[in-house]
Protein backbone atom coordinates (compact mmCIF):
# COMPACT_ATOMS: atom_id res chain seq x y z
CA UNK A 1 0.00 0.00 0.00
CA UNK A 2 1.56 3.50 -1.09
CA UNK A 3 2.81 5.96 1.97
CA UNK A 4 0.14 8.30 2.43
CA UNK A 5 2.00 11.86 1.85
CA UNK A 6 0.86 15.83 2.63
CA UNK A 7 -0.11 17.81 -0.19
CA UNK A 8 -0.45 21.71 0.27
CA UNK A 9 -2.25 23.59 -2.16
CA UNK A 10 -0.74 27.42 -1.99
CA UNK A 11 -1.80 30.81 -3.20
CA UNK A 12 0.25 31.64 -6.66
CA UNK A 13 1.14 28.76 -8.78
CA UNK A 14 4.90 27.30 -8.55
CA UNK A 15 7.05 27.74 -11.50
CA UNK A 16 10.77 26.33 -10.23
CA UNK A 17 12.40 24.31 -7.66
CA UNK A 18 14.81 23.26 -6.17
CA UNK A 19 16.75 21.61 -2.88
CA UNK A 20 20.04 22.59 -4.17
CA UNK A 21 20.63 25.24 -1.46
CA UNK A 22 20.28 22.59 1.45
CA UNK A 23 21.54 19.44 2.93
CA UNK A 24 20.54 16.42 2.30
CA UNK A 25 20.01 16.10 5.93
CA UNK A 26 17.55 19.23 5.79
CA UNK A 27 16.40 18.46 2.61
CA UNK A 28 14.62 22.23 2.47
CA UNK A 29 12.73 23.17 -1.03
CA UNK A 30 13.10 26.64 -2.71
CA UNK A 31 10.85 27.40 -4.80
CA UNK A 32 9.76 30.41 -7.28
CA UNK A 33 6.37 31.60 -8.13
CA UNK A 34 4.32 33.13 -10.71
CA UNK A 35 3.48 35.96 -8.03
CA UNK A 36 7.83 36.31 -8.32
CA UNK A 37 7.95 34.81 -4.57
CA UNK A 38 11.03 33.07 -3.66
CA UNK A 39 9.95 31.05 -0.88
CA UNK A 40 11.78 27.90 1.64
CA UNK A 41 9.66 25.16 2.64
CA UNK A 42 10.43 22.50 5.38
CA UNK A 43 8.32 19.92 3.98
CA UNK A 44 7.74 18.20 7.17
CA UNK A 45 5.73 21.58 8.34
CA UNK A 46 5.11 22.75 4.51
CA UNK A 47 2.21 24.88 5.45
CA UNK A 48 4.29 28.27 6.09
CA UNK A 49 7.79 28.68 4.48
CA UNK A 50 11.06 28.92 6.61
CA UNK A 51 11.93 31.55 4.69
CA UNK A 52 9.74 34.06 1.84
CA UNK A 53 10.65 37.19 0.23
CA UNK A 54 9.17 38.80 -2.69
CA UNK A 55 12.12 38.62 -5.00
CA UNK A 56 10.79 39.72 -8.50
CA UNK A 57 7.85 41.73 -9.93
CA UNK A 58 6.66 39.05 -12.65
CA UNK A 59 7.69 35.63 -12.27
CA UNK A 60 10.09 33.56 -10.89
CA UNK A 61 11.35 31.98 -14.64
CA UNK A 62 14.19 29.60 -13.04
CA UNK A 63 16.08 28.85 -9.81
CA UNK A 64 19.34 27.41 -8.56
CA UNK A 65 20.84 26.50 -5.84
CA UNK A 66 24.62 25.84 -3.88
CA UNK A 67 25.71 25.01 -0.65
CA UNK A 68 23.80 22.00 -0.19
CA UNK A 69 25.46 18.75 -0.05
CA UNK A 70 28.79 20.25 0.62
CA UNK A 71 29.09 21.38 -2.57
CA UNK A 72 31.89 24.47 -2.82
CA UNK A 73 31.92 24.60 0.77
CA UNK A 74 30.06 28.14 0.49
CA UNK A 75 26.58 29.75 2.04
CA UNK A 76 23.73 28.30 1.32
CA UNK A 77 22.96 30.59 -2.22
CA UNK A 78 19.72 30.75 -3.94
CA UNK A 79 19.84 32.67 -7.55
CA UNK A 80 16.54 33.65 -9.32
CA UNK A 81 16.20 34.74 -12.66
CA UNK A 82 12.98 36.37 -13.69
CA UNK A 83 10.38 37.89 -16.62
CA UNK A 84 11.49 41.70 -15.12
CA UNK A 85 14.74 40.83 -16.53
CA UNK A 86 16.82 40.55 -13.36
CA UNK A 87 18.49 38.00 -11.49
CA UNK A 88 19.10 38.19 -7.85
CA UNK A 89 21.18 35.67 -5.47
CA UNK A 90 20.14 34.90 -1.86
CA UNK A 91 21.42 33.85 1.22
CA UNK A 92 18.76 32.81 3.43
CA UNK A 93 20.27 34.14 6.73
CA UNK A 94 19.71 37.82 5.09
CA UNK A 95 16.46 38.66 5.32
CA UNK A 96 14.88 40.86 2.63
CA UNK A 97 16.95 41.73 0.54
CA UNK A 98 19.56 39.91 -2.41
CA UNK A 99 23.83 39.53 -1.61
CA UNK A 100 23.75 40.06 -5.56
CA UNK A 101 21.23 41.75 -7.99
CA UNK A 102 21.87 41.50 -11.84
CA UNK A 103 20.25 43.77 -13.78
CA UNK A 104 19.91 45.76 -16.88
CA UNK A 105 21.75 49.12 -16.57
CA UNK A 106 19.65 52.12 -17.54
CA UNK A 107 18.61 52.35 -20.69
CA UNK A 108 18.87 49.19 -21.94
CA UNK A 109 15.73 46.90 -22.25
CA UNK A 110 15.04 44.46 -20.14
CA UNK A 111 14.98 40.62 -21.47
CA UNK A 112 12.85 37.84 -20.21
CA UNK A 113 15.64 35.49 -17.77
CA UNK A 114 14.41 31.99 -18.56
CA UNK A 115 17.23 30.49 -16.99
CA UNK A 116 20.12 30.32 -14.45
CA UNK A 117 23.20 28.03 -13.33
CA UNK A 118 25.57 28.32 -10.40
CA UNK A 119 29.19 26.90 -11.26
CA UNK A 120 32.91 27.82 -10.48
CA UNK A 121 32.17 26.93 -6.78
CA UNK A 122 35.20 24.79 -5.69
CA UNK A 123 35.99 26.90 -2.70
CA UNK A 124 33.82 29.42 -0.69
CA UNK A 125 35.70 32.41 -2.69
CA UNK A 126 34.64 31.54 -5.98
CA UNK A 127 30.93 31.58 -7.51
CA UNK A 128 29.53 32.44 -10.97
CA UNK A 129 26.12 32.81 -12.02
CA UNK A 130 25.37 31.80 -15.84
CA UNK A 131 21.90 33.32 -17.06
CA UNK A 132 20.09 32.85 -20.21
CA UNK A 133 17.92 34.93 -21.90
CA UNK A 134 14.71 34.79 -24.35
CA UNK A 135 16.51 36.92 -27.29
CA UNK A 136 19.83 34.31 -27.14
CA UNK A 137 22.22 36.43 -24.48
CA UNK A 138 24.23 34.43 -22.23
CA UNK A 139 25.38 36.66 -19.53
CA UNK A 140 28.18 34.91 -17.01
CA UNK A 141 28.36 37.04 -13.64
CA UNK A 142 31.57 36.53 -11.26
CA UNK A 143 30.39 36.61 -7.56
CA UNK A 144 33.33 37.58 -6.43
CA UNK A 145 34.28 40.50 -8.36
CA UNK A 146 30.61 41.42 -8.77
CA UNK A 147 31.22 41.89 -12.03
CA UNK A 148 29.82 40.76 -15.76
CA UNK A 149 32.86 38.65 -16.62
CA UNK A 150 31.49 37.40 -20.28
CA UNK A 151 28.79 37.53 -22.71
CA UNK A 152 27.73 35.99 -25.96
CA UNK A 153 24.05 35.39 -27.97
CA UNK A 154 23.49 32.42 -29.17
CA UNK A 155 20.61 33.80 -31.92
CA UNK A 156 17.37 32.43 -30.24
CA UNK A 157 16.03 31.42 -26.81
CA UNK A 158 18.27 29.70 -23.86
CA UNK A 159 16.12 27.42 -22.36
CA UNK A 160 18.31 25.81 -20.37
CA UNK A 161 21.82 26.17 -18.97
CA UNK A 162 24.09 23.87 -17.09
CA UNK A 163 27.33 23.63 -15.98
CA UNK A 164 29.05 20.07 -16.19
CA UNK A 165 30.00 20.61 -12.17
CA UNK A 166 29.18 23.29 -9.66
CA UNK A 167 31.97 22.69 -7.46
CA UNK A 168 35.00 22.13 -9.53
CA UNK A 169 36.82 25.16 -11.43
CA UNK A 170 35.08 26.14 -14.39
CA UNK A 171 35.06 23.13 -16.96
CA UNK A 172 32.03 22.95 -19.91
CA UNK A 173 28.77 24.75 -19.62
CA UNK A 174 25.83 23.52 -21.97
CA UNK A 175 23.68 26.02 -23.02
CA UNK A 176 20.00 24.50 -24.92
CA UNK A 177 18.24 26.74 -27.37
CA UNK A 178 14.54 27.08 -29.11
CA UNK A 179 15.72 26.35 -32.30
CA UNK A 180 16.70 22.84 -31.30
CA UNK A 181 20.47 23.10 -30.84
CA UNK A 182 22.64 23.17 -28.05
CA UNK A 183 26.06 24.83 -27.82
CA UNK A 184 29.21 23.06 -25.04
CA UNK A 185 31.40 26.03 -24.38
CA UNK A 186 35.10 24.63 -22.59
CA UNK A 187 35.27 27.11 -19.79
CA UNK A 188 38.91 26.58 -18.98
CA UNK A 189 40.27 29.35 -21.18
CA UNK A 190 38.62 32.94 -21.84
CA UNK A 191 39.95 34.19 -24.62
CA UNK A 192 40.33 38.18 -23.84
CA UNK A 193 37.99 39.53 -26.78
CA UNK A 194 36.72 35.82 -28.46
CA UNK A 195 35.43 34.36 -25.19
CA UNK A 196 35.86 30.56 -24.94
CA UNK A 197 35.94 28.29 -27.22
CA UNK A 198 32.20 26.39 -28.61
CA UNK A 199 30.82 23.50 -30.45
CA UNK A 200 27.07 23.65 -31.42
CA UNK A 201 25.21 20.54 -32.64
CA UNK A 202 21.56 20.60 -33.92
CA UNK A 203 20.03 17.91 -31.31
CA UNK A 204 16.39 18.33 -32.14
CA UNK A 205 13.91 19.09 -34.74
CA UNK A 206 12.58 21.22 -31.99
CA UNK A 207 12.95 23.34 -28.44
CA UNK A 208 15.89 21.58 -26.07
CA UNK A 209 14.33 21.92 -23.23
CA UNK A 210 16.59 21.28 -20.56
CA UNK A 211 20.11 19.62 -20.21
CA UNK A 212 21.04 17.54 -17.47
CA UNK A 213 24.94 16.15 -17.50
CA UNK A 214 25.34 12.69 -15.93
CA UNK A 215 26.64 12.77 -12.00
CA UNK A 216 28.94 9.89 -12.34
CA UNK A 217 30.64 11.32 -15.60
CA UNK A 218 30.50 14.99 -16.43
CA UNK A 219 31.33 14.21 -20.05
CA UNK A 220 28.09 12.40 -20.54
CA UNK A 221 24.81 14.56 -20.87
CA UNK A 222 20.73 13.98 -21.57
CA UNK A 223 19.24 16.16 -23.81
CA UNK A 224 15.15 16.48 -24.11
CA UNK A 225 13.20 18.21 -26.90
CA UNK A 226 9.90 19.84 -27.86
CA UNK A 227 9.06 16.11 -30.12
CA UNK A 228 8.69 14.59 -26.63
CA UNK A 229 12.52 12.40 -27.10
CA UNK A 230 15.62 12.31 -25.19
CA UNK A 231 18.91 12.60 -26.49
CA UNK A 232 22.15 10.84 -24.51
CA UNK A 233 25.51 12.60 -26.03
CA UNK A 234 29.51 12.08 -24.79
CA UNK A 235 31.65 15.16 -25.09
CA UNK A 236 35.34 14.59 -26.43
CA UNK A 237 37.86 16.37 -25.58
CA UNK A 238 40.47 17.61 -28.62
CA UNK A 239 44.00 16.55 -28.35
CA UNK A 240 44.86 20.23 -26.81
CA UNK A 241 42.40 22.57 -24.89
CA UNK A 242 43.72 25.39 -25.37
CA UNK A 243 46.37 27.26 -27.97
CA UNK A 244 48.41 30.40 -28.48
CA UNK A 245 46.67 33.19 -31.28
CA UNK A 246 48.75 35.15 -33.15
CA UNK A 247 49.31 37.82 -30.27
CA UNK A 248 50.35 34.90 -28.06
CA UNK A 249 47.23 34.96 -25.99
CA UNK A 250 45.54 32.07 -24.98
CA UNK A 251 41.99 30.52 -26.45
CA UNK A 252 40.32 27.87 -25.93
CA UNK A 253 39.88 24.73 -28.61
CA UNK A 254 36.70 22.67 -28.46
CA UNK A 255 36.01 19.66 -28.79
CA UNK A 256 33.28 17.48 -30.02
CA UNK A 257 29.98 16.02 -29.33
CA UNK A 258 28.63 12.43 -30.61
CA UNK A 259 25.21 10.57 -29.85
CA UNK A 260 25.23 7.92 -27.95
CA UNK A 261 21.47 7.16 -28.13
CA UNK A 262 18.06 8.27 -28.44
CA UNK A 263 14.39 7.63 -27.61
CA UNK A 264 11.03 8.99 -28.85
CA UNK A 265 9.10 8.84 -24.88
CA UNK A 266 6.17 11.08 -26.11
CA UNK A 267 3.93 13.59 -28.99
CA UNK A 268 4.83 16.11 -26.37
CA UNK A 269 7.53 18.32 -25.04
CA UNK A 270 9.96 16.50 -22.54
CA UNK A 271 9.99 19.53 -19.90
CA UNK A 272 12.05 18.46 -17.35
CA UNK A 273 14.64 15.64 -16.11
CA UNK A 274 17.29 14.99 -13.79
CA UNK A 275 19.43 11.92 -12.72
CA UNK A 276 19.55 10.14 -9.66
CA UNK A 277 23.15 11.24 -8.29
CA UNK A 278 23.53 7.98 -6.51
CA UNK A 279 22.41 5.25 -8.45
CA UNK A 280 24.13 5.53 -12.19
CA UNK A 281 21.66 5.41 -14.94
CA UNK A 282 18.32 6.07 -13.07
CA UNK A 283 16.58 9.48 -14.28
CA UNK A 284 12.85 10.61 -13.72
CA UNK A 285 11.40 13.06 -16.61
CA UNK A 286 7.67 14.94 -16.92
CA UNK A 287 6.30 15.70 -20.25
CA UNK A 288 3.37 18.48 -21.41
CA UNK A 289 0.99 14.89 -21.44
CA UNK A 290 1.07 14.57 -17.95
CA UNK A 291 2.96 11.76 -17.36
CA UNK A 292 6.08 11.35 -14.85
CA UNK A 293 8.23 8.60 -16.16
CA UNK A 294 11.62 6.84 -14.33
CA UNK A 295 13.92 5.39 -16.84
CA UNK A 296 17.10 3.33 -16.87
CA UNK A 297 20.03 4.03 -18.66
CA UNK A 298 21.70 0.69 -19.23
CA UNK A 299 25.80 0.71 -20.26
CA UNK A 300 27.24 4.25 -19.01
CA UNK A 301 30.46 2.72 -17.84
CA UNK A 302 31.39 1.36 -21.25
CA UNK A 303 30.82 4.69 -23.02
Amino acid sequence: RPLPFPQVEKAKALKCATFGASSLHQRYLATGDFGGNLSIWNLEAPEIPVYSVKAHKEIVNSIDGVGGLGIGEGAPEIVTGSRDGTVKVWDPRQKDSPVANMEPVEGESKRDCWTVAFGNAYNQEERVVCAGYDNGDIKLFDLKTMSLRWETNIKNGVCSLEFDRKDINMNKLVATSLEGKFHVFDMRTQHPTKGFACVSEKAHKSTVWQVRHLPQNRDIFVTSGGAGSLHLWKYEYPAQRSKKDSEGADMGVAGSVSLLQNVTLSTQPISSLDWSPDKKGLCVCTAFDQTLRVLIVTKLNKV
